[in-house]
C-alpha cells in the first residue's frame, strides 16, 4: 500500500462514503465530569452508531471503494469485534460475502452481532495478531479481499471523518482531542484531518496498561511487537500497530497516555453518570486519558474532547467494573488493619473510621491476640487515605494500604476467613442493614454486651439494603438474651447456623 500525503488524507476524508451507513454523532457536553474537572468536557458519541462503535466508518469506506469484481468474490477481516461488525454491516449493505476471523477471547455479544448480519465467523487464537495471521491465509486460499481494521488509507480516512465532524460542530478553541489507540486507525485519521485544519489542537492517544504498543513504538522510533497484551480493553488489544498509522502518529500525535484498568472502570462510571450509557472498556479509554491529562496539567476552563468509541459491553463484566470504579477514581481506600482480639475492639475500630461510608468488611476470628480486618472505606481523594492510615497508626493499629494491591483487590477480598476452630459457641446470622451512615454503629451499639464478633462480612452493592453476615460467640446460657437482642434491632435477620455453606466452609 502506498503512503498518502496529508493533503491526500484530507481529500479522502472529505470525500468519504461513510454516510451511507454511519451517522454524524453528537458532540455531547458532560456536565458532571466538566464540573468535577473544572473544564468543558465534550464526548463524541460514537457509541451511538448502528453497531455501537466508530468502526463502521473505516470498514464501509474501504469496501465502498472496491471494484465490482472484488465485491463479487467477497471480503475477509480479522477483528476483536467492532471492526468485524462494521465489515458485516458494510457487506450486508453492499450485498457481498464477508468472512470474519476473531480471537476466541472476543466477547460473545460481538460474535453474535456479527453473525446476525450474515457474516461467517471463524474463532481462532487469543489475540488480534493470531486472528490476523489466520485471516491472511484464508485471504489467499479463498481469493478474498482483506479489509484491514486500521492499517489501510481508506480505513484511516473513514475514521478521520470523526475529526471533520468535531471541527464542524465546535469551531471554538479546543485544548485537546483524546482518542483510544489499538492499532491506531482512529487516532491517525483524526490527527491527519485536525492537524491539517487546526494544528494548534493537541491530539492525545490513550492506551491501556500492558497494551501500549503505540506508546512504546513512538518511544523506540519504530514499530515494536508486544510479547502479550492485556485483554480487558479487548477492542484496543493489539501486539503491533500499523505501518501507516505509526507513520501518521509520529508526525501528528502530540503525546500518549497510559491508564490502568481501575482508571478505565472509573471512566465508564463517569460517562454513565452523565449519559446513562455504558461504554465498553476500550470505548472509555479516551475519557480515562482525558481525566488523567486534566489532573496532571492542572488545566482549567479549557475544552477537552474525548471519543466515546464503543459500547459493546459484555453484561457479565459490569460486576467487576462497578467494584473497581471507586478504586480507580481514588474514592475508595482498601486497608488491612490489625486490632486487638477482645470484646469492644471491633466497635472502637469502627468509631475511628468516623462518618466515612464503609464499602466492605471482611473478618474471621483466627487468633486469640490479634484480629486482621480487610476493610474498604469511601474517601474523597488519596490524601484522605493517607490521613486515615496515619490516624489508625496513631491509635496503635497496624495498617497496610492495599488500594493499589492487585492481588488483594482481585482475590484476597474473597478469601478472607475460612474455618475458625477458636470460635466456640459461634452463632451465625444474616442481616439486612439500611444503606445509610451509622447503620453499622447502630447495630454494634445495640449489642450492649460482651459477646465477641467472630465473623463479619459486608460489601456495599449499591442497593437500598446492605447484606451482612455476622458470627457472634454466645454462650448457651445467654442465648435468651441474644434472642432479645435480635428482636430489638429492628432489622430483618435469618438464622444461618444450619446452612450447608456455613457448615462446609466456615464452621
Amino acid at each position: 500500500m502506498s503512503k498518502l500525503t496529508l493533503q491526500g488524507y484530507l481529500n479522502n476524508i472529505e470525500n468519504s462514503h461513510v454516510y451511507d451507513v454511519a451517522m454524524n454523532t453528537p458532540l455531547d457536553f458532560q456536565p458532571v465530569l466538566s464540573a468535577r474537572l473544572g473544564n468543558q468536557v465534550l464526548l463524541k458519541r460514537e457509541d451511538m452508531q448502528p453497531i455501537f462503535s466508530f468502526k463502521l466508518r473505516g470498514a464501509y469506506n474501504k469496501m465502498a471503494n472496491l471494484t465490482a469484481e472484488q465485491l463479487s468474490r467477497g471480503v475477509i477481516a480479522a477483528s476483536a469485534g467492532n471492526h468485524a461488525q462494521g465489515v458485516a454491516l458494510a457487506a450486508q449493505k453492499l450485498n457481498c460475502r464477508a468472512v470474519i476471523v476473531m480471537p476466541t477471547t472476543t466477547p460473545r455479544i460481538k460474535v453474535n452481532a456479527v453473525k446476525s448480519r450474515g457474516a461467517e465467523v471463524v474463532l481462532i487464537g487469543d489475540s488480534y495478531s493470531d486472528a490476523y495471521e489466520h485471516a491472511t491465509k484464508l485471504e489467499q486460499t479463498e481469493q478474498l479481499t482483506f479489509v484491514h481494521p486500521y492499517d489501510d488509507p481508506d480505513v484511516i480516512a473513514g475514521q478521520g471523518t470523526i475529526g471533520m465532524e468535531i471541527l464542524e460542530a465546535h469551531p471554538e478553541p479546543i485544548e485537546a482531542i483524546f482518542c483510544c489507540v489499538g492499532g491506531g486507525g482512529l487516532i491517525a485519521g483524526i490527527a491527519a484531518y485536525v492537524k491539517a485544519k487546526r494544528p494548534d489542537i493537541k491530539i492525545i492517544g490513550v492506551e491501556a496498561k500492558d497494551a501500549e504498543a503505540m506508546t512504546k513504538s513512538l518511544k523506540e522510533l519504530q514499530r515494536i511487537t508486544l510479547d502479550h497484551v492485556s485483554l480487558f480493553a479487548d477492542g484496543a488489544a493489539v501486539k503491533q500497530v500499523g505501518a501507516h498509522t505509526f507513520d501518521l502518529c509520529q508526525q501528528y500525535v502530540d503525546e500518549m497516555i497510559v491508564v490502568d484498568n481501575d482508571a478505565i472502570c472509573a471512566a465508564i462510571k463517569d460517562v454513565f453518570e452523565d449519559t446513562r450509557s455504558i461504554l465498553e472498556p476500550a470505548g472509555a479509554l479516551a475519557a480515562a486519558g482525558l481525566k488523567a491529562y486534566a489532573e496532571r496539567e492542572g488545566v482549567t476552563n479549557k475544552t477537552l474532547i474525548g471519543i466515546a468509541s464503543g459500547a459493546n459491553m459484555n453484561f457479565d463484566r459490569l460486576r467487576f467494573i462497578a467494584e473497581r470504579a471507586e478504586v480507580g477514581e481514588k474514592r475508595e481506600a482498601v486497608l488491612a488493619v490489625t486490632i486487638p482480639e477482645k470484646p469492644g475492639a471491633f466497635k472502637a475500630f469502627c468509631r475511628l473510621l468516623g462518618d466515612r461510608n464503609i464499602t466492605e468488611f471482611n473478618y474471621r476470628y483466627s487468633d486469640t491476640n490479634e484480629a486482621h480486618i480487610y476493610v474498604g472505606v469511601a474517601v474523597h481523594d488519596p490524601a484522605e487515605t493517607v490521613g486515615l492510615v496515619a490516624n489508625l497508626e496513631a491509635e496503635h493499629l497496624a495498617t497496610v494500604d492495599l488500594t493499589d494491591n492487585e492481588m488483594a483487590k482481585l482475590h484476597c477480598r474473597h478469601l478472607v476467613g475460612g474455618r475458625a476452630p477458636l470460635a466456640i459457641h459461634e452463632v451465625v446470622y444474616r442481616f439486612e442493614f439500611p444503606e445509610k451512615p451509622y447503620a453499622l454503629m447502630h447495630f454494634l451499639d445495640k449489642m450492649g454486651h460482651d459477646w465477641n464478633i467472630s465473623l463479619f462480612h459486608y460489601r456495599n452493592h449499591g442497593a437500598d439494603f446492605g447484606r451482612v453476615l455476622v458470627g457472634i460467640q454466645v454462650p448457651p446460657t445467654e442465648i435468651n438474651d441474644f434472642t432479645d437482642f435480635l428482636n430489638s434491632l429492628g432489622y430483618p435477620y435469618w438464622d444461618e447456623n444450619e446452612n450447608p455453606a456455613y457448615k462446609l466452609f466456615l464452621s
